[in-house]
């Protein structure tokens, strides 16, 4: 532990930790900004809008606007998001808890499928708001995959700003509307299981070969690079996946192999039928 050598360092870490005070606003109040449309997005697509549009406002802030108007912006939304992530985990844990019967380990594979950041961000995608995400210019002419990534950190910034102006049962809600929707999708195609895991099960079963991941290409700087990689199974291309890690780009192949060998079962089957 490191120890302060005066008393001057000591006042100074203290004051970094201080509580907020009980009469203090959860997010800074906004001023200068139209709610109008903010509160029209939430009307027409939550079916409500906000008491506090502040909230509604701060979670469509990336952190990005305020470093570019640091004289009139005060917040962006990362501590929104980190209270939402908490929202979505536990109305989903709850939701798998109360409505199936699996093991632990069963349940928390399916939690991740759900609460993915690909799901997250596609849930955030078909309800329209990129729009009114407030961000820098430079982040507005960033990559599509970069962009995408500040809607799936918005939708948990909104679960947190719902939770904070209409309570837990709304949140649950608008999380059992939006995500926990897609379970019984996730089920059918199996894909809370590991991709990858999946995909090597299927290939050694269907083809007697584990799969092989290629870099097929790399794009961007070094701080923001988008991997393509393909999945082969005896050297033929079964799934082409992106992401901005090799790792999510081979999962993301891997999913794209696994519907290509769907496909050839049901081929099979309707051949049969025949």
């Amino acid at each position: 532990m490191v120890k302060l050598k005066n008393p001057r360092q000591k006042r100074a870490l203290k004051s970094d930790f201080d509580r907020r005070p009980e009469d203090a606003p959860t997010v800074p109040t906004i001023e200068g900004v139209d709610f109008v449309p903010y509160q029209t997005w939430a009307r027409e697509r939550l079916g409500f809008e906000f008491d506090n549009p502040s909230l509604l406002v701060t979670a469509f802030t990336h952190r990005s606007y305020v470093n570019e108007h640091r004289k009139s912006a005060k917040a962006h939304n990362e501590r929104l998001e980190f209270l939402g992530d908490a929202v979505l985990e536990l109305a989903t844990t709850e939701f798998l808890f109360k409505n199936f019967d699996q093991p632990e380990g069963i349940l928390t594979s399916w939690r991740a499928a759900l609460v993915r950041t690909e799901s997250i961000r596609d849930a955030g995608d078909n309800l329209g708001y990129a729009s009114l995400i407030r961000m820098s210019r430079g982040e507005r002419q960033g990559s599509e995959t970069a962009k995408l990534h500040i809607i799936a950190n918005a939708f948990e910034a909104l679960i947190g700003a719902i939770y904070l102006d209409k309570g837990y049962e709304m949140a649950s809600d608008f999380i059992d509307q939006n995500i926990l929707s897609q379970i019984d999708d996730i089920l059918e195609a199996g894909s809370w299981r590991d991709p990858k895991s999946h995909l090597q099960e299927v290939s050694q079963r269907e083809d007697g070969e584990t799969p092989d991941y290629r870099v097929l290409e790399e794009i961007g700087p070094d701080h923001d690079k988008t991997f393509t990689v393909g999945a082969f199974v005896k050297n033929v291309e079964m799934g082409r996946g992106q992401g901005t890690s090799k790792q999510i780009a081979q999962q993301n192949a891997a999913r794209e192999a696994l519907q290509t060998y769907k496909k050839r079962y049901w081929a099979a089957k309707k051949g049969e039928k025949k």
